[in-house]
């Protein structure tokens, strides 16, 4: 019975010195990104979600990875995997195209800084237009980008991922077409690890309607008419323009109106004693010209 109990503890310790001398190597980690955006991942045959997309805690070895697109050829490749960070970009190619898509893997050093900046060439975008959309970026291969606005932006659209350059620049041209919605838009730019993130908000304009009515269709000198309307193209004023007779003939801006919240806009135009008898035309536009619509009355003829 001695004999026992003296051999228990040394097996103990020869089991415990086995485990703790063994290395446990560190997990690597994979951003994946494609072209056309949005192609689904498959590591090891296992659905991972779809590109662009950070998948941690990755075994450092061999694996197996395939993109699948609709109406695109799949793209697979057997690659390994180096702890620490690593990007993959593959182009896929439309399945009546023959060739197979390229591949690089790269590997970020984890030690270098990573900063984001982004800046849009306009503040006020017509419906129908682009958006020239650059920044700069260090430490990473490319940028991530997310629209989130009215429409189907309302839970957001990721965008193809620029490449950041030699010079640690990079650029996107957003081009939505003419049945973009107007509102407001925020774009979310971010390094593929996601350590660093900038936003910025615009506002599109277009897409919409301004009308104009009048309280009265004919008018005495000495009285006051309204004008009011709506603006659906999400423009903050709309700009009203008087033509005539004489003096009017070639236009009098009257001036800029705030559109309000509830989408009206309104106006008193008084009908001075010296305008000329005559037929007028109030056209009214929305800021920046995106709709107009006109209204006409009569001065002096007013029983």
């Amino acid at each position: 019975m001695i004999r026992k109990i003296a051999i228990i503890p040394l097996i103990f310790f020869v089991l415990f010195s086995g485990c703790v001398s063994e290395t446990v190597p560190e997990n690597g980690s994979l951003q994946f990104t494609s072209s056309p955006v949005g192609a689904q991942i498959y590591l090891d045959s296992q659905f991972r979600g779809n590109t662009p997309s950070l998948v941690t805690g990755v075994e450092p070895g061999n694996h197996t990875l395939e993109f699948r697109y609709p109406g695109y050829e799949s793209w697979s490749t057997s690659m390994v995997v180096s702890t620490g960070s690593n990007n993959v970009f593959a182009t896929l190619q439309p399945l009546a195209g023959s060739s197979q898509a390229a591949v690089t893997t790269t590997t970020v050093s984890s030690a270098s800084p990573v900063t984001v900046t982004m800046t849009l060439n306009k503040e006020l975008m017509i419906v129908g237009d682009s958006m020239i959309i650059t920044g700069t970026a260090t430490g990473c291969k490319n940028v991530l980008l997310t629209m989130y606005g009215s429409g189907s932006y309302e839970n957001g659209i990721i965008l193809s991922p620029p490449d950041v350059s030699a010079l640690d620049t990079w650029s996107y041209t957003w081009n939505p077409g003419s049945k973009l919605m107007s509102g407001t838009y925020t774009i979310i730019a971010t390094d593929p690890d996601k350590k660093v993130t900038v936003k910025k908000s615009f506002s599109v304009v277009g897409g919409g309607e301004v009308t104009v009515i009048s309280n009265s269709y004919s008018a005495a000198k000495g009285d006051i008419l309204r004008f009011s309307g709506i603006c659906t193209t999400n423009a903050p004023y709309v700009q009203l323009v008087l033509y005539g007779p004489d003096r009017y003939a070639g236009g009098v801006e009257l001036g800029t109106f705030s559109v309000q919240a509830d989408k009206n806009w309104n106006f008193k135009y008084s009908i001075e004693a010296t305008m000329p008898t005559g037929q007028y035309t109030m056209y009214v536009y929305d800021v920046p010209k995106t709709a107009s619509n006109t209204v006409q009355f009569t001065v002096g003829y007013k029983q």
